[in-house]
């Protein structure tokens, strides 16, 4: 699945000493043609040498009508809207407010922005990024450079399309049907659902949890993907639980990432999970990373994205956030990809120094490459049918944002035209890459100039294409290893390669390719277990580290550098899933989920495994797959989790936490309040949740106020077995001066026998006794827009005063009239696609509970709607059968969160739409509190 939308614009321009009359001979033809673009290059303005080189001929070609037959053929790859939008990514010295508004007053829609990155994706006229470009502080304007899953679809397939609300309607009615049958249906076993992933039986997962009792307790491990479109379906049919930790707003679109959640569930029945979307852009795809890590407290986390930007001799943003969250103790796995190999003859990969040909010199400005390493002179390196409308890349060897040598890259047909093209100007502050995407024809091939500079290593990928010979032998195609790169070859990264658990792959990946292989199942993986023919392979050499410093200063050849060995293990595709299009699924996307789901049980059975250690087991109990050692496609081998967990000596782990205390005031006025200058019994459960009995259980409990007491502070709740709990009391007293109303937050330490110990955790206990009186503060200003697309959204603010601390919080979202209405006036939010919002409501401390994010799909309007923690149903269910939104909700998050501390301030609520096409306005809302009584 590629997000990069390449248009079809095919222009002729008049281009400084172009011939009237195109050479006969096609080399010929293509130099002259390269010359022309070239000679564009070269009368290039200082705002236009900001653009992405084919923005700006693209606008060039809008500007000046008046043209030739200089360039018939060639084809600006700009993907125009009806309305004259184009997505671009704009860098620039600072991004803020400021930055944000001026490009809204220039007309962009601002998609995501990223002041840690210093960039902003947006959606702009394109005839207003001429002026965007001259703004001083802006450094550069690139398309949208796109990225790819590692999921494998037949290449012949028609792309489905739909609509945002086909597709609404398609999931709830998904949705109803697996509610409808799941009272009903017999899941394979309690924990899995209703379709288990082939993966289980072939990496002996299955057995390895019933030999060694551990199923993933105590880690948890979050995937990041394009969307997660189906997660209420798998889990009302029990293929995924019910606590998937979603990143509010970061759901995205499409199923890739819940495939890759049930069969981490598959394996690692127990784990727990979380997820968000890669698919944004690369800044959000890094912090996304960031923030499953040090948010969400992901112990392992797993994808299966490439950006086409991503470098393949630097450490760029994403791969620079990989590296932050494994220095902090996380495990990161990823797809290898699945751009083909040399050993299996499917790489569209060719790397090596630029070799300058001799030809082409008086025709074009700089110097041809020359592919052939032998004695021959070859300028263009073919490509097979199978490649037409792939994506291509060129990298050269020289640190992101400092490029000072340039190179260009020509798509050229068999008539000699040039069809597409990449020409950026790179003088010194720029990325060292080229990107186009190749023709929807045959007989094409690329051609590499050197337009300034020094010689450097050089990489050219068409991502799922290969180079191949022509069919009139005039021409050979040339490749060589190494086409993994970005993320997924950072150094401390597990980059997963794939192999097929039962079915083979059901297409040939282009035509007249041999059969592809089959797996094992119902039997295990072996030594004989053949990889699938698509995965990509290694090195990857890399040049420069992540601050851009040379690591071998002065020499950018292939004798210079740092070579990675990469991939490093193997896992199954081809296995089924409950999600629609998921049945079965292949590519490298299938295959580093099931290497995660080992590596949950692995640290599950083991907790204190260092990163070196579990390394060390996956890739010295892997099974050695041809050719004989770690080699560039498989790397260590297919991994079992049999194998893995006895080489570990995993044992089941007990797991201790406190669960929710009782609370029995014991002294005072006789009511069931705890108020200042009384005590009560809090009888404190400790629950066991992992795989093994806990021994010596010991809970250490302390207030968080010197005006609250807790005895005794240590008490032994002896052996507890998995899956019980133990209760004990203690007795906390209030001193007269406690603050009316304030909640009691007892810091809870659990002390046991095992690893995982301890743990801690805080659980709060009211006090007060409940005012029967309700305060009402509603918003008493006008109407505002909800932003279309735009993260940033909008705030609403309330504030409060006289309350003191909270004893309940309810959140309305109101209107005096409820409809459908597109505009509606007399409603509390009137939109157009509900589904397309996030509702965060922020108290003066600035805690945060997400009301609502994503649900409600294509329903229109909140009207009268009461968010309360006590309701039956959460807005999570919502279905745009609801519409309009009425009655009470349970929100996403508990409102009780916010009420740890004095209500009166300023209340903000704020609305976000992360999708396109439908708009609205906040327009009435309300916080109900109610306080205390005096003690």
């Amino acid at each position: 699945m590629t997000v990069l939308a390449i248009g079809a614009t095919v222009l002729s321009l008049t281009a400084p000493g172009a011939a009237a009359k195109a050479p006969d001979d096609p080399a010929e033809r293509a130099y002259e043609q390269i010359a022309a673009l070239q000679d564009i290059k070269k009368s290039l303005t200082p705002a236009e040498r900001k653009l992405d080189s084919r923005l700006a001929i693209e606008l060039r070609k809008r500007t000046n009508q008046a043209t030739t037959n200089a360039l018939p053929s060639l084809g600006t790859g700009v993907p125009v809207s009806k309305s004259g939008t184009t997505e671009v990514e704009i860098h620039a010295d600072k991004v803020g407010d400021e930055l944000l508004d001026r490009l809204r007053d220039a007309g962009a829609g601002i998609r995501f922005p990223s002041p840690a990155t210093g960039t902003v994706l947006v959606e702009a006229p394109l005839t207003a990024l001429p002026e965007i470009a001259g703004w001083k502080d802006v450094t550069s304007v690139s398309l949208k450079s796109g990225a790819i899953t590692a999921r494998m679809t037949d290449p012949n397939a028609k792309p489905k399309t739909e609509s945002k609300v086909e597709k609404t309607t398609r999931i709830e009615t998904a949705l109803r049907a697996a509610k409808a049958v799941a009272p009903k249906s017999a899941a394979v076993t309690v924990s899995q659902g209703s379709v288990v992933s082939e993966g289980d039986r072939t990496h002996a997962a299955d057995t390895a949890r019933t030999r060694f009792k551990v199923t993933g307790t105590g880690v948890k491990v979050c995937a990041l993907s394009d969307g997660v479109d189906s997660l209420a379906d798998s889990q009302a049919s029990g293929d995924l639980p019910a606590d998937v930790d979603v990143l509010p707003g970061q759901e995205g679109s499409g199923d890739e990432g819940t495939a890759m959640l049930e069969i981490i569930h598959d394996l690692a029945p127990n784990a727990k999970l979380g997820y968000a979307t890669a698919f944004t852009s690369e800044a959000s795809f890094a912090e996304n990373i960031r923030a499953l890590r040090f948010d969400a407290g992901c112990d392992i986390i797993v994808d299966d994205i490439i950006y086409f930007h991503e470098s393949p001799f630097q450490d760029g943003i994403i791969a620079q956030a990989v590296n932050a969250v494994t220095a902090d103790g996380a495990y990161y796995f990823s797809s290898a990809g699945n751009e083909g190999n040399t050993i299996d003859g499917t790489a569209g990969n060719w790397e090596g120094d630029f070799v300058d040909s001799g030809r082409g010199i008086g025709k074009f400005a700089g110097d041809a490459h020359d592919f052939d390493p032998g004695a021959g002179v070859q300028e263009f390196n073919p490509l097979s049918p199978g490649s037409a409308g792939r994506i291509v890349t060129l990298w050269w060897a020289d640190a992101l944002e400092a490029a000072g040598n340039d190179y260009d890259l020509y798509l050229i047909n068999s008539l000699g035209n040039v069809t597409s093209f990449s020409q950026d100007v790179q003088d010194g502050d720029d990325d060292p890459w080229e990107i186009l995407q190749a023709a929807n024809s045959t007989g094409q091939r690329l051609a590499v100039v050197k337009f300034a500079g020094a010689d450097r290593y050089l990489q050219l990928t068409v991502f799922r294409g290969r180079f191949t010979d022509t069919p009139d032998g005039t021409l050979k195609g040339f490749s060589t290893p190494g086409i993994t790169r970005g993320h997924s070859a950072a150094v401390d990264a597990f980059s997963v390669a794939a192999a097929p658990a039962k079915d083979p792959l059901p297409f040939a990946l282009e035509t007249g390719d041999p059969a592809n292989p089959a797996g094992p199942y119902p039997n295990v993986f072996t030594k004989q277990t053949l990889p699938e023919r698509f995965t990509s392979d290694g090195p990857r050499r890399v040049f420069f580290n992540a601050d851009g410093t040379a690591i071998t200063p002065g020499n950018f050849s292939s004798t210079g550098g740092f070579v990675r060995v990469k991939p490093d293990i193997t896992a199954a595709d081809g296995v089924g899933t409950s999600v629609p299009d998921f049945q079965p699924f292949f590519g490298t996307s299938a295959a580093a989920p099931h290497a995660a789901a080992i590596a949950a049980l692995t640290l599950s059975g083991n907790p204190g495994l260092s990163g070196a250690e579990i390394r060390a087991a996956l890739t010295g109990t892997a099974l050695d797959l041809t050719p004989a050692g770690a080699d560039n496609r498989t790397g260590s081998g297919v991994i079992r989790a049999d194998l893995v967990l006895r080489n570990t000596g995993a044992t089941p782990q007990p797991l201790v936490q406190a669960g929710t205390p009782t609370i029995t005031p014991t002294t005072g006025d006789g009511d069931a309040f705890l108020e200042p200058g009384e005590q009560a019994t809090v009888t404190l459960p400790a629950n066991n949740i992992g795989d093994g009995t806990a021994t010596g259980v010991s809970v250490v409990v302390d207030s968080d106020s010197p005006l609250a007491t807790v005895t005794p502070r240590a008490r032994s709740y002896g052996n507890i077995a998995a899956g019980a709990s133990k209760t004990r009391d203690y007795t906390l007293k209030l001193a007269a001066g406690y603050p009316l109303g304030r909640p009691v937050g007892l810091n809870v330490r659990a002390t046991f026998a095992g690893t995982l110990s301890p743990t801690t955790g805080t659980v709060t206990v009211a006090t007060g006794q409940p005012s029967a009186t309700v305060q009402n503060f509603a918003y008493t200003g006008a109407p505002l827009p909800i932003p279309d697309n735009d993260p940033t959204g909008v705030s609403a603010t309330v504030a409060v005063t006289g309350v003191g601390y909270a004893s309940s919080l309810t959140f309305s979202i109101d209107g005096t009239e409820c409809s459908t209405t597109t505009g509606a006036t007399t409603v509390g939010v009137d939109h157009t696609f509900v589904g397309d919002l996030v509702g965060t409501l922020t108290a003066p401390d600035g805690r945060k509970a997400t009301l609502f994010s994503r649900t409600g799909g294509s329903g229109n309007n909140l009207c009268q709607v009461v968010f309360d923690d006590n309701a039956a149903t959460p807005f999570a269910s919502a279905t745009s059968t609801n519409a309009p939104f009425t009655g009470t909700w349970k929100p996403n998050d508990p409102l009780g969160s916010l009420r740890l501390s004095a209500a009166d301030g300023t209340w903000t609520l704020h609305v976000a739409d992360r999708v396109g096409a439908d708009t609205g306005s906040i327009r009435a809302f309300a916080l109900h509190l109610t306080g205390y009584e005096p003690a």
